[in-house]
C-alpha cells in the first residue's frame, strides 16, 4: 500500500483569509471529491501567488491557487488557460474560482518540471525535450489572433526596459545615470524597441522556459504549460529567445543555434515565417531573436534586482551575472550597441569606471 503524501503545514499570515479559505475549500470538497486534510504546499512563484496541493478521493490530486485579489488579478490566468485549452495545449484546467477572494482549484500537471529532467552537462541528451518544447511553442503561436491578448507595444517594451536603470543600476549598483550616460541608454533602448516592434506578432507566453514547462503526467503525452498569465500579443521572436537564453541555465552557442534552427524550420513550415527574408534566411531571423533576447535580458536583470531588494527574495539576484553575460554578448555582436556595451562594462568593473554618479544603496 503506498504511503500517504507528506503533508507540509500551510501557514497563513492573515487569520481572516485563512477562515475564508477553509470555508471555500470545505464548500467545494464534496462536489470536487477533495480530501482537505491532505492540503500541503506545492510551490510559490515570484509574485504574491502560491500553490497548494490537495488529494482527491479517487486517488489523484488537484492544485489550489492562493492569489490575494488586492495583489494579484487572476482574471488573465482564467482567460488564457481557456485560450491554451482551445489551442490544444496541456494547461491547467480551472475547476472552481472564487473571484472575490482569489482562490482557485486547478487540475494538477504534476510536480516534475522540464528543468528537473534536463542534464546540464550533456546538451544533446536534452535534444528531445527541447523539440517537445518547440512543438508546443509552434502550436501556441499557430492559434494566434489579433485583438485577443494585450499588445506587446512600445509602451510595454519601454516600461520593461526601464527596470534595468531603475532597479539593477540605481538600486543594486548604486549608479544614477546622468547626461551622456543617460543618452547612451535612451538611444540603445529606442533602437531595441524599434527592432523588436518590426517583427510579426503572435501569442507570446512571456516566460516560456523549462521551469514553466511540466513533464508529461498521467495520460497526457504533452508537456504541460504553466505561468502564462502575463501572455501578450507581440514579437514572434520572444518565446524562442526566452527558451534558449534561460534565466537559470546557460547553453553553449552551438546548442542554442541547433534548437533555434529547428524551431525556425518548423515555424517556417507552419507559415509563421512569412516576413521579409525570414522564410529563406535563418540569419535574418536569428538577428531578430538576439535583439528580442536583449530586451528580455535587460528586463529580467531589473526584475531580479527588484525581487531581491524590494521583495526580499535574494536567490534571484544570484542569477543576474548570467543576464549581464547575455547582454554583453548581444551588444558585442552589433556595432550600434557598442556605446551601451562600453557603459555596462564600466559599471560592472570590466573596464575602469569613468564619470559616474554613484548614489547611496
Amino acid at each position: 500500500m503506498p504511503s500517504p503524501a507528506p503533508v507540509s503545514v500551510v501557514h497563513w499570515t492573515d487569520p481572516l483569509r485563512q477562515d475564508l479559505f477553509q470555508q471555500w475549500l470545505a464548500g467545494i470538497a464534496p462536489t470536487q471529491g477533495l480530501l482537505p486534510d491532505t492540503l500541503r504546499v506545492a510551490s510559490a512563484d515570484a509574485s504574491f501567488r502560491r500553490y497548494l496541493r490537495v488529494d482527491t478521493i479517487q486517488g489523484g490530486s488537484r492544485i489550489v491557487m492562493d492569489a490575494p485579489p488586492d495583489k494579484e488579478n487572476s482574471e488573465p490566468f482564467v482567460r488564457i488557460a481557456a485560450l491554451m485549452k482551445q489551442a490544444g495545449l496541456n494547461a491547467p484546467e480551472v475547476l472552481d474560482w472564487h473571484e472575490a477572494h482569489g482562490f482557485m482549484l486547478l487540475s494538477d500537471l504534476g510536480d516534475a518540471t522540464m528543468m528537473l529532467a534536463i542534464d546540464p552537462e550533456r546538451p544533446q541528451a536534452n535534444h528531445g525535450l527541447y523539440m517537445q518544447a518547440v512543438d508546443t511553442l509552434v502550436q501556441w503561436q499557430l492559434a494566434s489572433r489579433p485583438g485577443v491578448l494585450p499588445p506587446y507595444d512600445a509602451a510595454l517594451l519601454n516600461r520593461e526596459l526601464s527596470l534595468f536603470p531603475d532597479w539593477y543600476l540605481a538600486q543594486h549598483r548604486g549608479v544614477q545615470l546622468q547626461g551622456a550616460q543617460r543618452e547612451v541608454f535612451d538611444k540603445a533602448f529606442a533602437l531595441i524597441v524599434q527592432r523588436n516592434l518590426a517583427a510579426p506578432s503572435v501569442y507570446v507566453h512571456r516566460d516560456f522556459m523549462p521551469r514553466n514547462l511540466m513533464m508529461p503526467f498521467g495520460v497526457n503525452p504533452q508537456l504541460g504549460v504553466l505561468d502564462f498569465q502575463d501572455a501578450v500579443y507581440g514579437p514572434i521572436t520572444y518565446d524562442i529567445a526566452s527558451l534558449m537564453r534561460d534565466a537559470f541555465l546557460t547553453w553553449e552557442e552551438d546548442f542554442v543555434l541547433d534548437i533555434t534552427i529547428r524551431y525556425w524550420e518548423k515555424a517556417r513550415k507552419a507559415g509563421l515565417m512569412d516576413f521579409e527574408d525570414w522564410h529563406s534566411d535563418f540569419g535574418a531571423f536569428y538577428r531578430a531573436v538576439e535583439w528580442m533576447g536583449l530586451q528580455r535580458h535587460l528586463k529580467v536583470a531589473g526584475i531580479f534586482a527588484r525581487l531581491t531588494l524590494r521583495d526580499g527574495k535574494p536567490k534571484y539576484l544570484a542569477d543576474a551575472p548570467r543576464f549581464i553575460d547575455y547582454i554583453r554578448k548581444a551588444c558585442d555582436r552589433y556595432r550600434e550597441l557598442g556605446p551601451l556595451l562600453k557603459l555596462i562594462d564600466e559599471i560592472e568593473g570590466t573596464t575602469p569606471q569613468v564619470g559616474f554618479a554613484y548614489g547611496r544603496m
